[in-house]
């Protein structure tokens, strides 16, 4: 099986048309054709079904596919690693964090680190820990910012705990005060504008509602952190958000803090198991476990 053969087969997976396939990985359409071949007479299975002109992936090819392309990301991860220069003047980093983590605690850290490696380039995704692991586990992050529990523990992954947030409600600055602090019982009769499924801001909120002893009620639903607190802003309700967040919103929201016990997140940074991050991807991590520490981020040179 060559490297080759499996980048072939990704691109025609994911084109599901040999000559657009052909088209992606520039070589000629019979030479992809020929290398498909020998690929599947390698494994003894058809990868793709021909049907009528259509193509589509068999049972094979299907579970080869999440194979091959983790395949490819570490090969491209190698690559990169061994290309850097000394210094780490080049270099990439992918990073994964929930929209929240985006907004209240990358901001100060990227900016650090930007001073230390300017020729780094740092490519975020944004997205719920959910799918933060499925992408580090395919090898498209390098490290993620994800919220402890995990929805589904991955004995391949290393998580290391970074810190622990509390959470706050936040209201529209000219809307009247709510109870200082607040507690998760006085939710019950406030409408609430809530985060779209998928994040976990969402999953904690609602959680602690229930374990009150009540549901919450839904003013706007589905928005992405922005849009929420756009919304917040608007007067149509209340939200449960970061500390770090609300720190950052603007003296037009109003910030109230919950009654102990209160809520809190615990913040972790993880990454694959199995492959080692690259030196650039380390560098960050220093960084982010500084932020644990609470000591300060060393100076640029």
């Amino acid at each position: 099986m060559q490297f080759q053969q499996l980048l072939y087969f990704v691109a025609v997976a994911e084109t599901l048309h040999f000559t657009r396939a052909a088209e992606r990985v520039h070589v000629s359409q019979p030479s992809l054709s020929q290398q498909i071949k020998a690929l599947e007479q390698e494994l003894g299975a058809e990868l793709f079904s021909r049907a009528r002109g259509n193509i589509a992936l068999t049972d094979a090819g299907e579970s080869l596919l999440p194979l091959a392309r983790r395949i490819l990301a570490d090969t491209e991860t190698a690559r990169r690693e061994v290309q850097e220069l000394a210094q780490l003047k080049r270099g990439r980093v992918r990073l994964g964090a929930t929209p929240s983590l985006c907004t209240g605690l990358l901001p100060d850290v990227l900016r650090a680190f930007h001073d230390l490696h300017p020729g780094i380039e740092l490519l975020i995704e944004e997205g719920g820990s959910h799918d933060l692991v499925r992408e580090l586990a395919r090898g498209a992050l390098d490290l993620a910012l994800v919220v402890l529990p995990l929805p589904t523990p991955s004995p391949a992954l290393t998580t290391v705990e970074l810190l622990r947030e509390d959470l706050v409600v936040v209201s529209a600055a000219s809307a009247p005060p709510p109870r200082r602090p607040v507690r998760i019982t006085d939710l019950r009769d406030q409408p609430l504008v809530m985060f779209r499924h998928g994040y976990d801001l969402r999953e904690l909120t609602v959680g602690a509602c229930r374990a009150a002893g009540f549901e919450p009620t839904f003013t706007v639903e589905g928005g992405e952190l922005d849009a929420v607190l756009g919304f917040v802003r608007a007067g149509l309700g209340l939200a449960v958000v970061p500390a770090m967040v609300a720190a950052r919103a603007g003296r037009d929201l109003r910030v109230t803090a919950l009654a102990r016990p209160g809520l809190r997140r615990t913040i972790a940074l993880a990454h694959r198991s199995d492959v080692a991050p690259p030196r650039a991807a380390r560098e960050l991590q220093k960084l982010l476990m500084a932020t644990r520490r609470g000591t300060p981020a060393p100076p640029a040179p």
